[in-house]
């Protein structure tokens, strides 16, 4: 049954909300109905948002459940939909806290309010592991995403990037995924940072399997993982690209890292321009499948050309300090052109020798060098440029 009492109401939110919620009969009819509807509907569904928008959450689950209101052909077909997982509600909030999940309503404690954003396509709710006021701290937020299947340049930007982002405080939004993704949260938290991963599934299943301990170690905090789907909800195709317009909502800026032609980062791209917020694009090598899609969003879509940090920073509209960043950041890449030679070419595997690098990390920072005119390709390798220091 949808319908039930404010004791049972506050038997199904204990554990999940904060103790001053469950004091206020109008605060748990709000939070236990906006639950409800995270456990009735599929994430986007614009039905359902504007009923909400228009009656609220209480009294829009009210007409839901057929009691009055304003009936259509498409609110019957909403009914039918809803009414199809009526018995799934109760579990969902017994799972939830079964993993300590917290949950969060537009107008709580917690709420990201930059989600409004998405209109009547906005969750209803969100359930959330970890420390929650990592989804809409006063530092900024930028989205890094890409290719799951991540060549060694595509880890080596993200790793750089994210490691000067999180010491200029800003705070690293994705999904969780194995590449680009996981390379994200990673470093985030390898250099000390808070780190959001959006699942695609409910926060009690951890997709993939593989970044189990990750998502965990991201749940302990400073960071958080969250979903839109109750607990129990496994990750669809259909949820994978919904997670995509949260991980864009979430975040004041995206960059998308490595994508191929029809990756599912571009969805998030798209996400991100429809709402208004800079879409940035790392170039790759012209020869790249992994970096098609980046090329694609610089060529057709207006993203803006991102190459180092500090031109992520700019997205979020904050200032570049040049001077530290910069210097940080060519250690590495001073170590590859005291690799080269200004006469002789050399193959990236021996830049790799010479500098003490992985091959996949030397050929990711003679990429970058080569954007900055510090390095130059040629049919039998890598040479230093003339001018270069």
């Amino acid at each position: 049954m949808l319908t039930v009492s404010p004791a049972q109401q506050r038997e199904r939110l204990a554990g999940l909300v904060p103790e001053d919620v469950l004091a206020d009969e109008g605060a748990v009819a709000h939070h236990h109905a906006c639950a409800v509807w995270s456990c009735l509907t599929e994430p986007g569904d614009g039905v359902a948002g504007s009923l909400i928008a228009e009656l609220g959450a209480v009294a829009a689950l009210h007409v839901a459940w057929g009691s009055g209101g304003p009936t259509s052909a498409e609110l019957e077909a909403g009914r039918r939909r809803w009414h199809a997982r009526r018995d799934s509600v109760q579990d969902a909030f017994d799972r939830a806290r079964r993993v300590g999940a917290q949950l969060l309503v537009p107008g709580g404690h917690g709420w990201p309010k930059a989600v409004s954003d998405l209109g009547v396509h906005a969750p209803r709710a969100l359930w959330a592991r970890g420390d929650t006021t990592a989804l809409s701290g006063a530092r900024p937020a930028l989205a890094l995403v890409g290719a799951r299947a991540a060549t060694g340049y595509g880890e080596h930007v993200t790793g750089e990037f994210v490691t000067h982002l999180v010491r200029a405080g800003v705070r690293v939004v994705s999904g969780g995924a194995y590449g680009i993704d996981g390379m994200a949260h990673r470093a985030s938290l390898a250099a000390g940072g808070v780190t959001v991963a959006v699942l695609a599934g409910g926060v009690d299943r951890a997709y993939p399997s593989g970044h189990a301990d990750l998502l965990a170690r991201i749940a302990a905090g400073p960071g958080v993982v969250v979903a839109e789907v109750p607990c129990g909800t496994a990750p669809t195709k259909w949820r994978f690209l919904q997670r995509n317009r949260l991980i864009a909502a979430l975040a004041g800026a995206t960059v998308v890292v490595e994508a191929g032609w029809r990756s599912g980062s571009l969805n998030t791209a798209g996400h991100a321009a429809a709402l208004g917020r800079p879409l940035g694009a790392v170039p790759g090598p012209v020869t790249s499948a992994a970096s098609a899609g980046c090329h694609r969003l610089l060529r057709e879509y207006d993203a803006r050309c991102v190459t180092s940090a500090d031109e992520a920073r700019e997205l979020l509209g904050l200032d570049s300090p040049r001077g530290d960043a910069s210097a940080e950041r060519v250690d590495d890449a001073t170590r590859i052109l005291d690799a080269l030679s200004a006469r002789s070419p050399r193959t990236p595997d021996d830049v790799a020798r010479r500098a003490g690098f992985a091959p996949g990390e030397a050929r990711g920072l003679l990429a970058l060098l080569e954007l900055d005119g510090r390095a130059q390709r040629g049919p039998e390798g890598w040479r230093r440029a003339p001018a270069a220091r």
